[in-house]
């Protein structure tokens, strides 16, 4: 799959008189070559590998030519690599502001408005869910014309370990003070509660959920689409960091968090070593299928109407793209009612799947949370998103939450600065 073979020379052919006819140029088969940074055990990676198929069966004479990306390093090179002959025909590339935006403002990635009415996109994905896909020309997400197209959801809950709540006698908890009570309860027994991972993205998600514990949908748009201003030092943000420094003395987080990374956290979690992970839906699919040990379930953020959530990560076509077509009609397989059905059945969230074809019971459950959390305006984006680079500045101030190096006033004016430079860049 990986190889395109070369068409061969016709041979020649003799005529009957004894004349050679003279043989067709050869042609080389056409290559998609298409990127993305899903685990193989993923929702999304097995419904996008049945998607290859599909689409090669439908598209004879073409060969994906499929290359695995990690998502720390599409972040820090994308703007590099889609800017050269490098450049894929198609790759998943993260959503918002700071990442999309960033390159489309930049003129990396191909406008899909067309495509997105042509094909219906836009009627597929309605709502929140459009969002993410578009950016107007100071890069800010929700508006102007057709970037990316994601073809799944995505939000962040509670992962926990059902045989270690059991032993240790609790109940799933519904409110913040349950919540805190059940981390006290394992403190008690010499069990750190939450698995974390401070050098990548979940101990920053964590840091802007318990932000989000306290905010209304108007701090959000004044945070994520600059509709307003954002106070570093008002009641949300404040509350984050001066909880989350809390949760290290009293135990709920390890110190030695602030240096793993995110599949250090996952592997822990899944090997029955901490009661509860904070983290996404894309793991979903992986602890699905690689959790055999015990029994696991999860849970929304308690006391909390919002949680860090989204449509999915995009699809974009690089402007530098060799085979805009044939990525256009990838896409479009990804939201086939097939890939969809597949993907939801998988641990994954479809954004056009047809219900009725959802039968495992855990991917009705992960399904019926999104829903829920959509349907009460509740997917509040993720916090890196605003700004360009802003990513590391989170990873580096939670970081030193975790390890004490700084107090909660000094990271909250470490976070400050670069967003509101960024926002003095974008003219608002």
């Amino acid at each position: 799959m990986r190889r395109l073979a070369l068409a061969v020379a016709a041979a020649l052919v003799l005529t009957a008189c004894g004349a050679t006819a003279e043989a067709p140029a050869p042609q080389e088969a056409k290559t998609l070559t298409l990127w993305h940074y899903e685990g193989p055990d993923s929702a999304m990676a097995k419904a996008w590998a049945e998607a290859i198929k599909k689409f090669e069966a439908t598209h004879p004479g073409v060969k994906v030519k499929f290359e695995e990306k990690g998502f720390e390093a599409m972040q820090k090179t994308a703007s590099q690599v889609l800017n050269s002959d490098a450049a894929p025909d198609l790759t998943e590339y993260n959503k918002g502001n700071a990442t999309a935006g960033a390159l489309a403002k930049a003129g990396l990635l191909t406008d899909l408005s067309a495509e997105a009415a042509e094909r219906g996109w836009d009627k597929l994905l309605t709502g929140s869910l459009q969002t993410t896909a578009r950016y107007d020309e100071r890069g800010i997400m929700g508006s102007g014309n057709w970037y990316g197209v994601p073809n799944y959801g995505e939000f962040v809950m509670v992962y926990y370990n059902k045989q270690l709540f059991e032993k240790a006698g609790l109940e799933v908890p519904t409110t913040f003070e349950e919540f805190t009570k059940v981390m006290d309860a394992f403190v008690a027994k010499d069990q750190t509660p939450l698995a974390m991972a401070g050098a990548e993205y979940p101990a920053q998600q964590v840091f802007y959920q318990l932000a989000l514990s306290k905010a209304q949908r108007p701090w959000v748009n004044a945070y994520q689409l600059y509709q307003g201003r954002t106070d570093f030092k008002g009641p949300e943000l404040t509350y984050a960091a001066q909880t989350m420094a809390d949760w290290v003395k009293k135990g709920y987080v390890s110190k030695d968090a602030a240096g793993l990374k995110a599949q250090d956290m996952g592997d822990a979690f899944m090997a029955g070593k901490f009661p509860m992970m904070v983290s996404g839906s894309w793991w979903y699919g992986t602890v699905q299928s690689t959790v055999k040990d015990f029994e696991w379930g999860t849970f929304l953020w308690p006391g909390s109407r919002m949680a860090p959530g989204s449509s999915g990560n995009l699809w974009v076509v690089p402007e530098r793209a060799k085979n805009k077509e044939l990525a256009y009609d990838f896409i479009d397989i990804t939201m086939s009612k097939e890939i969809q059905n597949l993907l939801g059945n998988s641990g994954g969230i479809p954004v056009a799947a047809d219900t009725a074809a959802i039968t495992d019971p855990k991917s009705k459950e992960l399904i019926e949370n999104f829903g829920r959390l959509a349907g009460q305006d509740g997917l509040a984006f993720y916090p890196d998103w605003p700004a360009p680079g802003y990513y590391d500045v989170l990873v580096a101030g939670v970081q030193e939450l975790i390890n004490a190096t700084k107090t909660p006033e000094q990271v909250l004016d470490e976070l400050a600065g670069p967003y509101n430079d960024n926002l003095a860049d974008v003219g608002d």
